[in-house]
């Protein structure tokens, strides 16, 4: 799997684009970047909704991602059709994230590209990556844990360039 370019495009997706997929991505940019692999990637996040568009990600794990080492950046985007065609990957967080990026590509040519996140973590046993907005600080920690699992299975995946 690898896009025009010489780069591997991946796009993580959850709800509104400021807990889940943006925690994604900033641990992925992380452990491409430990294993010295950043002119491979172009990593991006965004929501099936807009409704955060242009907002930073959720206060409550932006400091549950600093105090583990990761540096916080981004802003909430939704999702655009045409990312099913510009990214090689697109990974959801959980079965609805997953139905309503499917439903972008109503031909279904690009389904095989559009791949739920917990299909790459190698310890954790989820069904899915569980939304920590309405829920306390332990949460917002697990997701970090599942993210950190799933990105590594991510990279182990992608052969390097």
């Amino acid at each position: 799997m690898k896009s025009r370019s010489s780069r591997y495009r991946i796009l993580f997706v959850c709800l509104g684009n400021i807990c889940r997929s943006p925690a994604a991505e900033i641990v992925f940019k992380k452990q491409v970047a430990d294993a010295g692999r950043d002119e491979e990637f172009e990593v991006a996040s965004s929501g099936t909704s807009g409704h955060h568009q242009g907002s930073p990600p959720d206060p409550r794990m932006a400091k549950a991602l600093e105090e583990k080492g990761f540096k916080v950046e981004g802003s909430a985007r939704p999702i655009l059709p045409n990312d099913l065609i510009n990214f090689d990957l697109i990974i959801t967080m959980d079965e609805t994230n997953l139905a309503d990026v499917k439903r972008l590509d109503a031909t279904g040519q690009l389904h095989s590209k559009i791949r739920p996140f917990v299909s790459y973590c190698q310890v954790h046993t989820d069904l899915r990556v569980p939304d920590p907005y309405y829920g306390g600080q332990l949460g917002f920690d697990h997701v970090i844990r599942l993210l950190e699992d799933g990105c590594r299975g991510i990279l182990a995946t992608l052969e390097r360039k």
